[in-house]
């Protein structure tokens, strides 16, 4: 087959690929490639092929698979290939085996050759197009969903499946009345219930999600998903006890490898958040797992550092992993590896190209380059192409260091910072901040770029009026991405001017945006790349978070900086009284302060 433009797919440096989200997602129900229904479909279909040759070899190839044996089933399905090439069944056998296994650039070359040789069987486009979906081609699956309702107009998965591309893209409402249509006519089916909930949980809206899996639940009490995005619904209503309870029910109900790494991963930021972190951590290592769907591959050919292992006058390489901030954060535990390497060891850091020269400064006996991140054959893929990684002893993803230095909140050292920014820029930055209105200079950061889902995270931008409202500050916009619109809300309704600092890109000048924080009076915000790096730095921080998130590791504070001040709502989505509760501290920071 030819080489497509799936097999590898290069992104620019800075491009957030593997960053899984902390918290994991709900999950929707989506089916599966090679159910019992569908291979029994199959099954009849090899009855009618004119190759009958083909047909043993084929059945054998589906026996293979209801077994869950994708490796043979896909071995018996190229045999019936070299029988037949233009054999259909065949090549959607192949596709199955080959997407189940993991190998999902085959699997779409061979989904492609059975949907242009079986052009009625409906059910290959709904595969091709969960597969698409999967592997971030939205407007594809899109098309592949319509494609199959045309011809199946009577089954809800089509519908569900459409819906769930639509949910990604970000077009709520008409997700919302499209899985209303589609209940009306099967208000049996718990997939749809469960997508319904699904969308309104990206909104925030997590009692009328409970309801929605709850029916879900109701309807198919053996409906894994439905049971672990109901543990999801509990951990942001602050109910980890009652999230993990549902979560270990989910587990049982389970059978794909894939949605058990899922929930497993959600079960060890459960355990975080109740506290017991040296088991979470030993779980968080779901992350890495082959058959977990949002896994990064590290192309580094070196032993793998485990928990207890011997670090002094080793060459070891950590390289960072996830988002930007989750970077930042982890980097904690560096002082510690760097004991422990003592003076005849090097530390090897591979960060996000941004981060280079902040870390260099930070860690100036380490070794400091970046890691690119690639696609190749529809997996993410990390490389650390300016390291010779022949001189390296030992290597390690940054958070698996959690599980040896970090396991009792006791092990998170008081410090004021483990990031060093440019003394000589931070100057510079006060110098500047002059030229901003009068008042102690507050930065402001009220949202990230990472994804979707977390949206629900961050509070709507008009519930900042009250803390902007709070007289003699002087607001400073740090908030990366375009933000216009909120800045010229805020000077149009709220009457206040958010300064924007001149000469900087607030994005890409990572280290020039640790010196701007430190030069603040204080930073104010939500949980994102930029509030970490400042906090890392020692920066004078107020962090923002919902209810029981998990890296305040079950305790009051925030353990990664202690010097930072948090501020929670009394329940999930009550922005209200957490802005009421910022605004009345910042007008006392203030006062203090004139």
């Amino acid at each position: 087959m030819a080489k497509t433009a799936l097999d590898s797919a290069s992104y620019p440096d800075g491009a957030q690929l593997g960053a899984q989200p902390s918290v994991p997602e709900s999950m929707a129900e989506m089916g599966e490639a090679g159910g019992k229904d569908s291979l029994a479909r199959l099954n009849s279909a090899v009855g009618e092929l004119r190759a009958v040759a083909a047909a043993p070899v084929l059945r054998r190839a589906i026996d293979f698979l209801n077994r869950e044996d994708f490796v043979n089933g896909g071995k018996w399905a190229v045999k019936a290939l070299e029988i037949d090439e233009r054999n259909g069944v065949g090549w959607y056998l192949l596709a199955i085996a080959r997407e189940r296994a993991g190998d999902f650039g085959n699997s779409v070359r061979a989904y492609e050759a059975a949907l242009a040789l079986l052009p009625e069987h409906a059910e290959v486009a709904n595969d091709l197009g969960r597969l698409a979906f999967r592997m971030g081609m939205h407007e594809q699956a899109e098309k592949l969903f319509r494609h199959y309702i045309d011809h199946a107009p009577e089954r809800a998965d089509g519908v569900n499946n459409l819906a769930s591309v639509m949910r990604e893209q970000g077009r709520t409402e008409e997700t919302i009345e499209l899985l209303r249509a589609a209940i009306q006519r099967h208000p049996e089916s718990a997939m749809l219930w469960n997508t319904l909930g699904s969308v309104v949980m990206d909104q925030g809206d997590l009692h009328n999600a409970a309801t929605f899996f709850g029916e879900a639940v109701r309807l198919n009490p053996k409906f894994g998903k439905a049971r672990y995005n109901l543990s999801q619904v509990k951990h942001g209503l602050g109910d980890n006890e009652g999230a993990m309870a549902d979560c270990d029910a989910a587990l049982r109900r389970t059978n794909t490898a894939e949605d058990k790494q899922m929930m497993g991963l959600a079960r060890a930021t459960y355990q975080l958040c109740l506290g017991r972190i040296g088991s979470g951590w030993d779980d968080y290592e779901a992350r890495l797992s082959a058959q977990f769907a949002g896994v990064t591959h590290f192309a580094i050919e070196r032993p793998r550092w485990k928990p207890g292992g011997d670090l002094r006058g080793k060459r070891f390489l950590v390289c960072t992993e996830q988002g930007l901030g989750d970077e930042v954060m982890f980097a904690n535990v560096l002082p510690d590896v760097l004991e422990q390497l003592g003076p005849d060891g090097k530390l090897i850091l591979a960060v996000e190209r941004r981060l280079v020269t902040l870390f260099q400064r930070s860690f100036p006996t380490a070794e400091v380059s970046r890691h690119i991140t690639n696609v190749v054959a529809a997996s993410v893929v990390r490389r650390v192409p300016e390291i010779d990684q022949s001189q390296v002893d030992l290597w390690t993803p940054i958070a698996s260091l959690m599980r040896q230095y970090r396991r009792r909140l006791e092990a998170f050292p008081q410090h004021q910072g483990y990031l060093r920014p440019d003394p000589e820029r931070i100057a510079h930055w006060r110098e500047v901040l002059k030229t901003a209105p009068a008042g102690p200079k507050v930065g402001l950061l009220w949202k990230s770029n990472i994804s979707k889902g977390r949206t629900r995270f961050f509070s709507p931008f008009d519930q900042w009026r009250r803390v902007l409202a709070t007289p003699g500050a002087s607001f400073v916009n740090l908030q990366y991405g375009d933000c216009s619109e909120e800045l010229e809300r805020a000077k149009r309704e709220f009457g206040v001017t958010i300064w924007q600092p001149p000469g900087i890109d607030l994005k890409e000048d990572l280290d020039d945006v640790a010196a701007l924080c430190c030069a603040m009076d204080v930073t104010i915000g939500f949980s994102n790349a930029t509030l970490n790096i400042g906090a890392a730095c020692g920066a004078p921080a107020w962090l923002l978070t919902t209810p029981g998130i998990w890296t305040r590791l079950g305790s009051d504070a925030y353990p990664w900086y202690p010097h930072v001040r948090t501020f929670a709502p009394p329940a999930f989505g009550e922005w209200d009284a957490l802005m009421e509760d910022v605004a009345g501290a910042l007008s006392e920071f203030v006062a203090e302060r004139t």
